[in-house]
This record gives structure tokens, C-alpha cells and sequence, in this order.
């Protein structure tokens, strides 16, 4: 039997993470660029879930040495400062989602993103995380990181968003951003610890949005 010719084109990774209708607009994005991850796909439906879902899933890579320090390690006993924190917060399950990152022992915020519609907690938290992370690298800050998401920080030792979310019209800018972030996390190495917050013996964390 005949394989099916491509028609659309998944880049994952490239300049510009997205769907492609011809190989040449798929090319423009991957040409030159280091860890390009892209296919081919017969149909839209086909190319739609694939971008939604991890690259791994499609093509076979071999695994990137692992030069960065963090490991999403247990707290220490106490809180490490200085150190940003970061959180999200989302009405409903999917809902509208924003999250943030505050430097934790004065809650200056440093960065805020959404609100976003038909987002959902564990994806929020997971792109304040990786925002964090560039963010105190872009600085040179040799701070910690904290977040009280178990999941997103499972997320980010897999270098990959494990959501179930479908991919819609609604949260199709979500998609995007987190293809980017999990492109970053591919392209970049880092000296930044991250914790987990112990909310049992610190309270809530700093990041928090004071919704529950």
C-alpha cells in the first residue's frame, strides 16, 4: 500500500512552533534551526493532534544529555531566600487561567500572563515554572524556584505538558504557549533549584492568588 502523502506539517520545535499547509512554509520555520522537530501529516485532524501532544509520541529522538541541576527536589527546612515563587489560578476545569511569579519574601510581582480562556490549573502552573525559569535566567539571578504543583513539576522533569486538555479554537494560544515552553525547556539548560512548597508548614505560597 502506497503511504499517504503529507499535506500539513507539525513543527514542534523550530522558529515558529505551529501547523503548516506546504513543506516550504513548514522548511521556513526549520531551516537552520538547531533541534528542529517537525513531520508530515495526510489530514488537519491528524496534524491537530499531533501538535497537541508530544512530539515523542510521533518520532523516535535519542535523549538529550542532561547538563541542568535542577530536580524539582523535596523542600528544605526551611524556606531558601532569595527566591521567586510562582502559582496559577483557574475558574473551572477548563476555565479562564492566569498565572503568575513574585520574588517570595516581598511578593513584588515580576511577571503576570492571562487571564486565558478554556485553560486549566496544572497548565497554568506548569508555564509559570518554565516563564521562572527563563526569567532568572535572562537576569543572571542565582535564586531558587518554588512552586506547590506536584504535576507541574512532574511536567517539568519530563520536559513535556502531559494534559489531557483537547486542543479547540478556545485554547488554541494556550497550545501554542506551551509548545514554546516545552521547546525551551528542550533548548536551554539551567543552574536553578526547584522545590516544591511545603504549604503544611509555610502556609500558602507567596505566588498565591488568594481565591480558595
Amino acid at each position: 500500500m502506497s503511504k499517504k502523502k503529507a499535506a500539513y506539517y507539525v513543527v514542534w520545535q523550530g522558529q515558529e512552533p505551529g501547523i503548516y499547509d506546504t513543506w516550504e512554509a513548514c522548511e521556513a520555520q526549520v531551516k537552520g534551526q538547531k533541534g528542529a522537530v517537525y513531520k508530515g501529516f495526510a489530514t488537519r485532524a491528524e496534524a491537530e493532534a499531533a501538535f497537541a501532544s508530544s512530539p515523542d509520541q510521533y518520532i523516535e529522538r535519542k535523549p538529550k544529555a542532561a547538563k541542568e541541576l535542577s530536580s524539582a527536589s523535596q523542600p528544605p527546612a526551611d524556606v531558601i531566600l532569595p527566591a521567586l515563587a510562582v502559582d496559577a489560578a483557574c475558574s473551572g476545569n477548563p476555565g479562564v487561567m492566569e498565572f503568575r511569579g513574585v520574588i517570595a519574601d516581598t511578593g513584588t510581582e515580576v511577571f503576570h500572563r492571562g487571564p486565558f480562556q478554556g485553560g486549566t490549573n496544572n497548565i497554568g502552573e506548569f508555564l509559570a515554572i518554565v516563564l521562572g525559569l527563563a526569567y532568572l535566567k535572562q537576569n543572571n539571578l542565582p535564586w531558587v524556584l518554588y512552586s506547590d504543583s506536584r504535576t507541574a513539576l512532574a511536567w517539568l522533569r519530563k520536559k513535556h505538558a502531559d494534559t489531557k486538555l483537547e486542543w479547540n479554537a478556545e485554547n488554541q494560544d494556550l497550545f501554542f504557549m506551551l509548545r514554546k515552553a516545552e521547546q525551551w525547556l528542550h533548548d536551554n539548560t539551567w543552574t536553578t533549584q526547584v522545590y516544591k512548597w511545603d504549604t503544611k508548614r509555610w502556609g500558602e505560597i507567596p505566588a498565591d492568588f488568594g481565591r480558595k
